[in-house]
């Protein structure tokens, strides 16, 4: 009897380490941007994307928002007294596309440690926050929406090139 009783607590336990949230290693890399018709966006000239037409209607809406803050500046604590601002940090700029996509509470303005506990632990199919303490930035449909580029604090823009994202924990919604 305590030997099944130590088999089920291992059992317990080792379902519970599976649950944890998965940081990535140093080295780790965002995934390399690859077009797929229907499934990815393409990037166009005026900095917007467009928006997969098998993509589920969730990811269309986040795209579609994505789309909508591009270009505007970058200011720390931009997007979160007021859903439309004039600038966007990286938290800002997350909650907005995620408020308007319908996965996160439009009253919530998480900063980006708060997005540490946003979902479920792992990567999404669709979408997935990349959060750590200082910085978070999002994947949809293969492009990487984020604030930083090539210069820090550039504000919300759409990427093909990949980046380092050791330290990040990835998070997703199930389904997406």
């Amino acid at each position: 009897m305590n030997r099944i009783l130590t088999l089920c607590m291992l059992l317990l336990l080792m379902l519970g380490f599976h649950g944890c949230q998965q940081q990535l290693n140093r080295n780790a890399r965002t995934p390399k941007y690859v077009y797929h018709k229907g499934y990815t966006p393409k990037k166009l000239r005026n900095g917007k994307v467009t928006v997969p037409y098998k993509a589920p209607a969730r990811i269309k809406k986040a795209i579609a928002a994505g789309n909508k803050i591009i270009g505007r500046p970058y200011r720390l604590g931009g997007g979160h007294g007021k859903h439309y601002d004039s600038a966007y940090d990286c938290s800002g700029s997350v909650a907005f596309i995620l408020h308007e996509c319908g996965m996160l509470k439009k009253d919530s303005f998480p900063s980006s440690g708060q997005f540490l506990k946003w979902g479920h632990p792992g990567f999404g199919k669709w979408l997935t926050v990349y959060a750590k303490r200082g910085h978070v930035f999002l994947m949809i449909a293969g492009m990487r929406f984020d604030t930083t580029g090539t210069n820090r604090g550039v504000g919300p823009r759409w990427y093909t090139e990949s980046r380092p994202c050791g330290g990040f924990y990835v998070r997703h919604i199930p389904g997406f």
